[in-house]
């Protein structure tokens, strides 16, 4: 793998997409951190920090390139639900989330040779008062199992919420794209 170039510094699927999204070639290299181990002041300040940390993990291993590390969690009330990992805690997270609104944190970690730069994009979310039978069979459907707040926007997720209120749609899906474009260019990636 070149040293320099455009890295993601995830193995979500998700946000590799994204990012093809914008044109750009992108290799994708796994970073070795501990999110759980890394809390900030706040659930902002966490996301923040572990994209950070994800970026920075790859950047060590590769000094000229231009790493992109992302997080994303869910801020119940000032309480951060992370991804669930089994179908059981997806349904668990759900139906605390149900008929509620809470905010969807995307961070945005750009590390390069021209120095760190960070970008956090918050959508606020209501959920519909869903019963557990109907949460159940979503999770059945789509195995948001490893997504911030058991639900999958670009699934059938979005039959979910009544409301969303954001800046960049793409934010919920794990990127905010509108931002990692505007960090991208004047580190010399041609982006439309």
């Amino acid at each position: 793998m070149p040293s320099g170039g455009l890295l993601l510094a995830s193995t979500s699927a998700s946000r590799l997409r994204l990012i093809a999204r914008l044109g750009v070639a992108c290799c994708v290299v796994a970073p070795e951190v501990d999110e759980a181990a890394i809390l900030g002041t706040g659930p902002d300040a966490t996301a923040l920090a572990r994209a950070h940390a994800k970026a920075a993990s790859v950047a060590r291993l590769h000094p000229d390139a231009i790493v992109v590390g992302g997080d994303q969690l869910v801020d119940l009330d000032g309480q951060i639900l992370g991804k669930p990992g089994s179908s059981e805690a997806a349904l668990a997270q759900l139906e605390r989330l149900a008929g509620r609104a809470h905010r969807l944190v995307t961070a945005l970690a750009v590390h390069s040779p021209a120095g760190p730069a960070e970008h956090v994009d918050v959508t606020v979310l209501r959920m519909r008062a869903l019963p557990r039978e109907a949460l159940g069979r979503y999770v059945a459907h789509d195995r948001p199992e490893g997504c911030a707040g058991s639900y999958r926007i670009e699934g059938q997720g979005i039959a979910l919420f009544e409301r969303i209120e954001g800046n960049d749609p793409t934010a919920i899906e794990g990127l905010p794209l509108g931002a990692l474009a505007a960090m991208l260019r004047p580190l010399g990636i041609e982006v439309p």
